[in-house]
């Protein structure tokens, strides 16, 4: 890695103004290497050479990752006058501006979303080529039968689109199941029940690729992923994490 401005690398990392970082470097807090450095201009390749501020390290990343218990009544956007947005809920210590929505869900839709700043890693996510993976928990009116199961195994075809073959996994109770689908189309796991003549009374996504949704993460609560998550993402759609 090419050697990068101190005052741009810890704006990178701890999202700061370049204005703050500068204070802090001149007021004497940062050390590089284990020496107190002043110049908001002094260059170092972060990947080989430790930064700290007031004795604390920081962990050189390119890319930043998040996980998102969406609750319901939040929309997937950056932006909007009158709805709470998704990166309403990120707190100011995880937010990027370049944050970008993996697999966008509806309003009234919970569970698992993902943000990131790697627009590579965003775009293999989602492209249908990469079959990328994602699990539903969903409640019903109806109860699902053995019918269910074998029409979301095959190719469905509702209003002239096509949907690839699904898992149907029915619980305890038939009015609860899991579905596991290989694509993202829009509205297409309410549309997959109602092309059944049954409708969804509550969805919530469970898991994306080989992200699971943390149990200990409140609704409306915001982690970053943990290093084996971020490993296994990138590996999951052929990529090596930057």
């Amino acid at each position: 890695m090419k050697p990068q401005r101190l005052d741009k690398v810890i704006s990178h990392l701890q999202c700061q103004t370049r204005k703050e970082v500068t204070r802090l470097i001149k007021s004497g807090w940062v050390e590089v290497g284990g020496e107190t450095i002043r110049q908001p201009a002094y260059k170092f390749d972060p990947t080989e050479t430790t930064v700290s501020i007031n004795g604390q390290p920081l962990i050189w990343q390119k890319h930043f990752h998040v996980m998102i218990h969406k609750p319901q009544g939040c929309v997937c956007a950056n932006s909007d006058p009158r709805e709470l947005v998704v990166v309403d809920l990120v707190p100011p210590e995880l937010y990027r501006p370049e944050f970008s929505i993996v697999g966008r869900l509806d309003k009234n839709t919970e569970g698992l979303l993902l943000l990131t700043t790697d627009g590579t890693l965003l775009h293999r996510l989602t492209h249908p080529r990469w079959h990328l993976r994602k699990r539903y928990y969903v409640e019903l009116e109806n109860p699902v039968t053995s019918q269910d199961v074998e029409a979301f195994a095959k190719e469905m075809t509702v209003e002239g689109e096509t949907w690839k073959p699904a898992e149907l996994i029915p619980k305890e109770d038939p009015q609860q199941v899991e579905l596991i689908v290989y694509e993202g189309k829009f509205h297409q796991v309410k549309r997959m029940f109602a092309a059944r003549g049954n409708q969804v009374t509550y969805l919530k996504r469970i898991q994306m690729g080989p992200v699971e949704l943390d149990p200990e993460l409140e609704v409306g609560e915001v982690r970053s992923l943990y290093p084996e998550e971020v490993k296994a993402l990138y590996e999951s759609v052929g990529l090596e994490p930057e």
